[in-house]
């Protein structure tokens, strides 16, 4: 259903830690026009753990209200809490949203099980399209192949972004899963192999910087022309990891504002990138071009 450069993208903020809805939407067209395939709001890259349910819904719905339809939104609706995952879910299926994206429950670490019944129940009460995200290195949590499998069984669970960099996990799911399960990369440095491998797309930090970039690297990695996807991503390498320099979004909403797409604004308990490492990431995007 969905392929390519997909972006998690930032939800810009004021200097109050308040939306910045005019950015966002400034963000939205920089995407449109650069070949974005999709808009993941409020994922992991928006600061979905400190908006209120209120502002999450919220930016779901304007962000689909901007896009007008040209390309996909994909609404981060995963909580810990089985509960509040549903009404988040339920409130992007409202808002219009393409499909939904949905963290493993993080902090509270539940069995392989319990992972399964969380899933299965979201995706039986709320009819719309599902995909499963996977970062144990921030949730503490890791959702094992096995578990994968089993829950790529029930209709609206369509696909997984699997963030944990490792190319052998790509393998083992495609072995347990139909050909029609689609598979993206949460991990910017290894999402060209990981297309070129099979993979069908890529979720990402970088995309916010250099959309072009990344969405012609995904074309080409998704055709198998590895010559022409590693040239694309060569000048981008020093981006996809010196936008993790802290944690993410705070190097990548920095670049932002460095490139006078955004205001500095951030909510607290993240704080500005700190000046140490402003140097090495405005090489980077020297480096990548966009700069």
């Amino acid at each position: 259903m969905f392929r390519g450069s997909m972006v998690a993208l930032v939800t810009p903020m004021f200097a109050d830690e308040s939306v910045d809805y005019d950015s966002l939407a400034a963000l939205v067209e920089f995407h449109v026009k650069n070949g974005t395939s999709a808009i993941i709001s409020m994922g992991t890259t928006g600061e979905s753990a400190t908006l209120e349910m209120d502002e999450h819904c919220e930016v779901i719905r304007r962000t689909v209200e901007m896009v007008r339809g040209r390309i996909s939104v994909i609404a981060g609706t995963g909580a810990n809490s089985t509960r509040e995952a549903i009404q988040l879910t339920q409130c992007a299926r409202d808002a219009g949203a393409d499909a939904c994206l949905l963290v493993t429950p993080y902090y509270n670490k539940p069995t392989q099980e319990g992972l399964y019944l969380h899933h299965k129940k979201i995706a039986e009460t709320v009819d719309i399209p599902q995909i499963l995200y996977n970062v144990p290195g921030r949730t503490a949590c890791d959702m094992l192949p096995d578990t994968v499998a089993r829950l790529s069984l029930i209709p609206n669970i369509i696909g997984i972004k699997e963030a944990t960099g490792d190319l052998n996990r790509l393998k083992e799911i495609q072995s347990k899963v139909a050909d029609d399960f689609e598979i993206y990369s949460g991990d910017d440095e290894t999402g060209t192999e990981f297309m070129l491998q099979g993979g069908h797309g890529v979720i990402s930090v970088t995309t916010n910087v250099a959309p072009k970039a990344m969405s012609e690297m995904c074309a080409a990695a998704l055709a198998g022309d590895r010559e022409k996807a590693e040239a694309i991503n060569a000048p981008l390498r020093g981006l996809h990891k010196n936008l993790f320099l802290e944690a993410n979004p705070i190097p990548v909403k920095w670049a932002l504002a460095e490139m006078g797409k955004i205001p500095t604004g951030i909510r607290l308990p993240l704080t500005p990138l700190s000046e140490q490492y402003h140097q090495p990431l405005r090489d980077a995007m020297k480096q990548a071009g966009i700069l």
